[in-house]
């Protein structure tokens, strides 16, 4: 079976990217894809979630793994040797400031998920990053993070206008919930910890829209729906 490969990039801290590659590995697990989430971070932030995901001995089964800077020489076969494993899903949570390693993951990648919150500042950190993803011709899409739980939060309304500008926005803009911090400390996806609450609504959304993304693949990337003259912007 065809392994797929989501990796999570933002130039900026705080834009909650390992708990939401942590969230969504659960959410894949949770409909029967076989994942591995990969650490590039030297923080080992999903790391140490994947070691207490295994002693809360969570349901579903999440491989949790580093990937040290010196072996994405070898990624490609790296990759090619997991889905030999029977591994049909990588998520790849990297480091913001390491731009050649950064630039090898996009390289590999199937789909590009840049989280922002709702700020002009991650707002124009996103958008050299996204500049960076179309320039490797891979698809990509913004996820606006944390945003003000309240409905119609003109905050939110803006940044998403504002990214939409640039490129593609994921669906749905995710709210700042205290169930995803909750979850993450207990070694968990956030629709494992409350199943039923917004969070996990949230994350299987964004999960179902990031699956719907590899059906439309067959060539076709988000990232070319917007000219270069935007992405060069």
């Amino acid at each position: 079976m065809l392994m797929r490969t989501i990796a999570f990039l933002t130039q900026k801290g705080g834009s909650g990217k390992t708990t939401l590659a942590a969230s969504l590995a659960v959410a894949a697990a949770q409909t029967g894809e076989r994942v591995i989430a990969l650490d590039l971070d030297p923080q080992a932030s999903l790391v140490r979630w994947g070691k207490r995901r295994a002693a809360a001995k969570a349901r579903y089964t999440i491989m949790v793994e580093p990937l040290e800077r010196d072996r994405l020489s070898r990624l490609r076969a790296i990759l090619d040797g997991l889905a030999g494993a029977g591994f049909t899903l990588a998520i790849f949570d990297t480091a913001g400031a390491d731009g050649p390693a950064v630039r090898l993951i996009t390289e590999a990648a199937d789909l590009c998920l840049l989280p922002a919150r709702p700020t002009i500042m991650d707002v124009e950190a996103t958008a050299a990053t996204f500049r960076a993803v179309f320039l490797a011709k891979r698809k990509a899409a913004f996820v606006l993070n944390q945003c003000p739980p309240t409905y119609h939060s003109s905050r939110a309304g803006d940044a998403a206008k504002g990214l939409t500008a640039l490129g593609v926005l994921a669906e749905p803009m995710l709210s700042a919930r205290m169930d995803y911090q909750d979850a993450i400390a207990a070694g968990l996806g956030v629709t494992e910890y409350a199943g039923s609450g917004r969070a996990a609504q949230e994350t299987k959304a964004l999960w179902s829209w990031a699956r719907a993304q590899f059906a439309d693949g067959k060539g076709e990337r988000a990232a070319d729906h917007r000219s270069s003259r935007q992405a060069a912007a």
